[in-house]
């Protein structure tokens, strides 16, 4: 595929590495069209055999993806499709986040702004995530809104970091910068700004450079948890809250107060704890 059948994405490949720049102005929200996109590449990766890493970054300085938009209040069937598209006993986020932990290739972050809720999941199904100090940060900040995370944090997390940990960052909902991400676990490495795209680059390359067979023996040996279960859990606690009123007021509250523009998602916590429910 190349950047013409893309409104949202920019593509380009060099030496068996394809960088994918995600430009969805104003804050990169993942909605219904960039959740299109972005699977609609990942599938067609899947069988190129020239395409050893998949490199993920935004366009955005500030933000990387913002999170699901949260005008799904209003279009509750939005999403319909990937419904039908998504493998049994997995909503739409759940397996988005799947695909991408399921990629052949080697699937890296490079995550130089913020991302919460959705975007953050994505960034958790993936291979490895290097983050700039000073200028990345996480947060799974759902509680805010009434709910809890859908779209695979619950089951993410505790294998990147320790259970009180993820609670933590699920109940606490903080923004976490990326030196308290590298401490935690949640990311590879946290890295000076100056640093991070160069070093990327050199290990995406060196990857990519390596024998025939060694990424997917590597990845192949791996231990692969089967998550069926615990997506369950976790999407039947998300959706029985997502139903409750005090859900629908904090996140139509939020979206009134400011979020998903660039000057309410840069302290998006804050904006969300002022909300009354």
């Amino acid at each position: 595929m190349t950047d013409t059948d893309f409104g949202r994405l920019h593509i380009s490949s060099t030496d068996g590495v394809a960088t994918i720049t995600i430009n969805n102005p104003p804050v990169n929200v993942l909605d219904v069209s960039l959740m299109s996109e972005i699977r609609r590449f990942l599938l067609s990766a899947r069988d190129d055999k020239n395409t050893r890493v998949l490199v993920f970054q935004s366009a955005d300085p500030e933000f990387f993806i913002a999170h699901v938009d949260m005008t799904l209040i209003d279009e509750p069937h939005a999403f319909d499709d990937f419904v039908h598209e998504a493998p049994e006993a997995l909503n739409p986020f759940q397996a988005f986040g799947e695909l991408l932990r399921g990629q052949p290739q080697v699937t890296i972050i490079k995550l130089a702004g913020l991302a919460r809720g959705g975007g953050a999941e994505f960034i958790s199904a993936a291979d490895m995530i290097f983050a700039a100090q000073g200028r990345a940060g996480l947060a799974q900040c759902e509680a805010l809104m009434g709910i809890t995370p859908g779209g695979g944090a619950t089951q993410y997390l505790p294998g990147r970091m320790t259970r009180g940990r993820a609670l933590e960052v699920i109940l606490g909902a903080d923004l976490i910068d990326a030196n308290t991400a590298e401490r935690y676990g949640w990311i590879n490495r946290a890295l000076p700004e100056e640093q991070l795209d160069g070093f990327v680059d050199r290990l995406a390359r060196n990857i990519a450079a390596l024998p025939e067979g060694v990424i997917a023996a590597a990845k192949k040996a791996m231990p692969r948890t089967d998550l069926r279960e615990g997506f369950r859990r976790e999407h039947d606690a998300w959706a029985g809250l997502f139903e409750r009123p005090a859900a629908e007021k904090l996140i139509r509250g939020g979206l009134k107060a400011g979020a998903q523009t660039k000057e309410g998602e840069r302290n998006l916590e804050s904006l969300l704890r002022g909300l009354k429910i």
